[in-house]
């Protein structure tokens, strides 16, 4: 049986390393999969780069678009990243009935529901391994292999840039703008931070995986996200002498109300493995009703990472070629006439537990006052410590840690306790997952 030919869009890290691992492990590949699979045109925006990859015998051309008009491609493999003219040559592509492998997660966060739809009027698949947590075969797991459960909540670090910033101020002491700049040497973050660090990169996989856990549509726009860049080293001190690691999570909860969808930082109790998960590396913990928490864990990014799950993408596709497009594994794991428009619940109806840190008076009856404000709102406090101001006169940092409540009845009490006149400055609030039940 003749190789099944596929068009690449994109030479960058991840297009060099599908075209390494189609390379090293292609015999392999066509035993799994039934049959070779070739790339035979590439689009790169600038061919006179040198390239990290041996692309004899690949066509290349500036030209995206004549690559997903060829018609000997079957299979196009989306690596250019960004969700306009991404979209516009996936379109394209599904419209000449072909099948679409993308590692692209904010094409698949913002577009998804449309290009899933149009896909299958078309007849063809759309496969999204490689857009969330790398190499990680988390979106295998979560729509498969987890398929006799139902999900109640997970929880994830799929973020490696936030995950080697705040794993650097834990082990070194070091300050996050500090941190942050190492991290663009590195090459682990880009000279714009902001997708990394805000949380709007772990926004758009926490979609993802969110929509194929609950059978819900992707729901980009309804995530609560909030970043790193206001996290202190001594918040990350305070936080170890209280047993617990400051993680930048995404969460997604399934609550009798709606859908919790937040990213933010947290405190995870320390014993928990995924409060283990350090430096660049990825991981999720997934809670099913039978099977109870699984944890996946590897490299979020990279290049043959990503690769392993594009090449493991477009195996399913080359099996699947000659089935019934009723009979192949769904989207977003559920039939596509069954998701659920579940609401997405505001953050303030959420529930968490919260540290909290504030500078206040010295002098007998404050911390009376700050727990009648707690109390007053129906706030259990589950720890307290309190640090020595450095001078006389000067404020004392008090830690607390509260147990689960309502997020608006805690922004209520967090606005009473700064209108004090003992309370310097603004509360930092940080939220708490114990993740075990």
């Amino acid at each position: 049986m003749n190789p099944v030919k596929v068009g690449l869009l994109g030479l960058g890290t991840v297009g060099c390393g599908t075209v390494s691992v189609l390379a090293r492990n292609g015999d392999e590949i066509a035993r799994r999969a039934g049959r070779g699979i070739t790339i035979t045109r590439a689009a790169a925006r600038d061919l006179s780069r040198p390239r990290g990859c041996d692309t004899g015998g690949i066509a290349l051309t500036d030209d995206a678009m004549a690559v997903v008009d060829d018609p000997q491609v079957e299979v196009v493999v989306e690596l250019i990243g960004g969700d306009t003219l991404a979209r516009e040559l996936v379109l394209r592509a599904i419209d000449n009935g072909k099948h679409v492998v993308t590692a692209n997660k904010a094409l698949i966060a913002k577009h998804g529901n449309e290009l899933f739809a149009r896909a299958r009027e078309k007849g063809v698949m759309v496969a999204f391994e490689a857009a969330v947590a790398g190499g990680i075969p988390v979106i295998k797991a979560l729509r498969e292999g987890l398929a006799g459960n139902r999900i109640e909540w997970l929880a994830g670090i799929i973020n490696g840039t936030g995950n080697f910033i705040l794993t650097e101020m834990r082990d070194k002491g070091r300050d996050f703008a500090d941190v942050l700049a190492e991290a663009q040497q590195l090459g682990y973050a880009e000279a714009d931070p902001t997708f990394d660090v805000e949380g709007i990169d772990a926004a758009h996989k926490l979609t993802i995986l969110a929509a194929i856990a609950f059978g819900i549509p992707l729901r980009f726009e309804h995530v609560y996200t909030e970043g790193i860049s206001r996290i202190t080293r001594e918040d990350v001190a305070y936080a170890g002498e209280l047993g617990y690691r400051i993680k930048h999570l995404g969460v997604a909860r399934l609550t009798p109300a709606g859908v919790e969808l937040r990213v933010h930082p947290t405190l995870i109790p320390e014993r928990r493995l995924i409060a283990n998960v350090d430096g660049v590396m990825n991981a999720v913990l997934i809670k099913g009703d039978a099977v109870g928490p699984t944890l996946y864990y590897g490299a979020g990014a990279g290049a043959e990472a990503t690769a392993s799950a594009v090449v493991a993408d477009l195996v399913d596709v080359v099996r699947a070629l000659t089935s019934d497009p009723e009979n192949r594994v769904p989207h977003l794991a559920f039939q596509h006439d069954a998701l659920a428009d579940l609401p997405i619940l505001p953050i303030e109806e959420t529930r968490s537990a919260c540290y909290l840190r504030l500078r206040a008076e010295d002098r007998p009856g404050v911390l009376a006052e700050i727990t009648r404000i707690l109390g007053e709102q129906e706030i259990s406090i589950e720890a307290v410590i309190q640090k020595e101001p450095p001078d006389s006169g000067t404020p004392a940092t008090v830690i607390l840690l509260t147990q689960r409540v309502v997020e608006r009845a805690m922004n209520t009490a967090i606005a009473r306790i700064e209108a004090l006149p003992s309370i310097s400055g603004s509360v930092t609030r940080i939220r708490v997952e114990t993740l075990k039940d």
